[in-house]
């Protein structure tokens, strides 16, 4: 397995997915989702049962079914989580990009600090892409994780589009360009367990906007 690369300036200390501040005394819900964030990624939602749900977040099992009507409600919710998580992780960044360039490599960096989470079992790779892989096709799973990619790409469309100003096709092409890149950069870097393939990419998109 390959060692992660040095963080760069301004990179946080990782911690735990779905780890909060004194997270045994906030409700059974935040519990309950702390809880799944932890074995969904460790073990995958498929492997993973209420049982050890319930147990990890020291609650009872009816509290899920009070606040959850199933496990597929649960993923739902996880899911959704995810989302959001990677959200802050991008905001956080874009606060420290002085310029459209920076706003692409600020989805970059978020991806990377995904990665520098400590995770309980190592770094697994995307969360969202793990469980659509797991879900069977059709299902509203499916659909939020490709929610998720397509806000990502979207979201490199809009700096590259202020890089090619009256250029929209050559943008959009970038920008999928971009995608593909940071996608197939973090499924290496899952297979790996650490983040190098993803400070690689980060390299090659700055490289690529250096060449416009």
């Amino acid at each position: 397995m390959s060692e992660p690369a040095a963080p760069r300036p301004g990179k946080r200390p990782g911690k735990r997915p779905g780890q909060q501040q004194g997270e045994r005394r906030g409700s059974a819900r935040e519990r309950l989702l702390a809880a799944a964030a932890r074995r969904f990624y460790a073990d995958g939602v498929s492997a993973t049962g209420i049982d050890a749900i319930t147990a990890e977040a020291g609650v009872a099992k009816m509290s899920l079914y009070n606040n959850f009507s199933s496990k597929a409600d649960l993923v739902m919710a996880y899911l959704d989580a995810r989302h959001e998580e990677w959200l802050g992780l991008y905001r956080r960044r874009l606060e420290e990009a002085a310029d459209a360039r920076g706003g692409v490599l600020a989805v970059f960096d978020a991806y990377a600090d995904h990665a520098a989470f400590a995770y309980e079992r190592g770094f697994r790779g995307c969360g969202l892409l793990n469980a659509a892989a797991e879900l069977p096709a059709g299902d509203e799973g499916r659909a939020v994780v490709r929610r998720h990619k397509e806000e990502v790409e979207s979201l490199l469309a809009g700096h590259v589009e202020r890089l090619l100003p009256g250029r929209p096709e050559e943008a959009r092409a970038l920008a999928e360009h971009l995608a593909f890149l940071l996608e197939g950069a973090m499924a290496r870097a899952g297979l790996e367990g650490a983040g190098t393939r993803l400070e690689h990419a980060r390299t090659m998109a700055a490289d690529l906007m250096d060449r416009l």
